[in-house]
């Protein structure tokens, strides 16, 4: 994720389990000075609705980085982040966005999930994963059980540890650097754990460091037994703060745990899980 990239989406259908969401892609736009679309998949035409969900402007207010009274300019203008609001009828929400991010490509989608209940009710047939198969975009997924790594009441960040599952394909450098654009993006410096499920991890040469002179070997721990459960006792064990899953098409570990098991990664990750597209030529 480059700080200087297309903007951000943030799909909600203003449930109490989107604020946590909504939390963290305001946070991520203000590190990255990305807009941030927040697209209500509206049920029906309720302008309530909109006064219901947090104000960016409340919001920033409680984060001490902006006044209450001031206008909904002042975002742009103090804080350099520009904030549209974009309503989507609830109907076929993958069809709508699909359609909206055609005419406005963005980086990365941010999702709330409703963790141990399930993915959101507008979120049909899988409509997450496929939004994010479709798209190819990187796609954060918040699950409701956790805090994540954006306090709500602060707006601190507190990404200290990622947890990246690599394969064989998609390519384990390429996947690893998208982390790396992540968090330095956030201007984080978090400890990184490469983790491989299976009996031989993938050879990854080196990682370049910001500088893109400095190689780094990287170490990859290997465990054996079930895929889903190895990460996620990864993740606990390490208490980490973001789950870093590469896909690429049908040969990713995201379509590798398609389903049923998808549905139990995101029901029980310990902390979000960020997808990222990785193409066949990277």
């Amino acid at each position: 994720m480059n700080p200087t990239s297309a903007p951000i989406m943030h799909p909600t259908d203003f449930s109490e389990l989107s604020k946590n969401a909504f939390a963290h892609a305001l946070r991520i736009s203000l590190a990255t000075k990305c807009k941030l679309y927040i697209v209500h998949i509206a049920e029906r035409k309720d302008k309530n609705e909109w006064q219901a969900f947090p104000h960016v402007r409340a919001t920033l207010a409680r984060w001490g980085l902006l006044d209450a009274n001031e206008s909904a300019a002042a975002i742009f203008n103090k804080l350099g982040v520009e904030v549209a609001k974009v309503e989507i009828a609830a109907q076929d929400p993958l069809r709508g966005l699909s359609h909206f991010l055609a005419g406005h490509p963005s980086e990365l989608i941010v999702l709330a999930t409703r963790g141990h209940d399930g993915l959101p009710h507008w979120v049909r047939r899988s409509i997450a994963e496929a939004m994010s198969r479709r798209t190819r975009m990187q796609t954060l997924f918040i699950p409701a059980h956790c805090t994540g790594f954006v306090d709500q009441a602060k707006g601190e960040l507190n990404l200290k540890r990622i947890l990246i599952p690599v394969d064989h394909n998609p390519a384990p450098v390429a996947a690893i650097r998208a982390i790396q654009q992540f968090y330095r993006a956030l201007g984080a410096k978090p400890e990184i754990r490469v983790l491989h499920i299976g009996t031989k991890a993938p050879i990854v040469a080196t990682v370049s460091t910001p500088s893109d002179r400095i190689p780094v070997k990287v170490p990859i721990e290997v465990r054996g037994g079930n895929v889903v459960d190895g990460i996620l006792q990864a993740a606990a064990e390490m208490k980490a703060n973001l789950i870093g899953m590469a896909t690429a098409g049908h040969r990713g570990i995201l379509d590798a745990l398609r389903g049923s098991t998808t549905e139990r990664v995101l029901r029980q990750a310990p902390c979000p899980v960020l997808a990222i597209p990785i193409t066949a030529q990277s």
